[in-house]
């Protein structure tokens, strides 16, 4: 007699987890147009038959993907128990700038995200105002509003801009001074 081995009942949801955290990963690496589903798939460890057993298509696994990168970076920058300055410190770091497979998908992909399908765009928009929101709850602790503050609009605009810039410049002293002015105008 044969016995069948069955997954757990978390197996799919897990895959489903694994392929979100690896397509974040490569995505922000590559780009959007950079990575093909059976890419995607390789570097989760699975094959290309099983992606439809998870995605309806390469555009939700995009902006799936999207918002998984985005919650990333609101748990690892913007963390409970973080203050504005550690954030700041951790956003704006050389760290980020050279490992954009694990940064800000905004940072990462944000000039990509207007060229998109609407549900690509939409996780965009979504992942950049969670950001915007983020720098303001570490601005206003406990202040709890549904417009952020122009404070808010403007530091998150100057945090990104400057890793955006830190990665251009292919000079490393240049990318920290760029990344430390970006950190001193928080206090202007």
């Amino acid at each position: 007699m044969m016995t069948i081995m069955r997954y757990p009942d978390t197996h799919k949801a897990e895959v489903r987890e694994r392929i979100l955290r690896s397509a974040g990963a490569a995505l922000r690496r590559a780009g959007i147009a950079g990575v093909s589903i059976p890419a995607l798939m390789k570097e989760a460890g699975l094959t290309h038959g099983g992606f439809y057993g998870h995605f309806q298509d390469r555009d939700a696994l995009v902006a799936e993907a999207i918002a998984k990168a985005g919650q990333e970076t609101t748990e690892g920058a913007f963390g409970e128990g973080r203050t504005l300055a550690e954030a700041l410190n951790r956003y704006l770091s050389l760290g980020h700038v050279t490992h954009p497979s694990e940064a800000c998908v905004v940072a990462a992909l944000g000039t990509e995200g207007t060229h998109q399908p609407p549900t690509v765009r939409a996780a965009f928009a979504n992942v950049a105002l969670g950001l915007i929101r983020n720098v303001e709850r570490k601005l206003h602790p406990g202040r709890r509003t549904r417009v952020p503050s122009d404070e808010a609009m403007r530091l998150a605009a100057t945090m990104v801009g400057a890793v955006v810039l830190a990665r251009l410049v292919e000079d490393e002293a240049l990318a920290e001074r760029i990344l430390r002015a970006a950190r001193s105008s928080e206090a202007t």
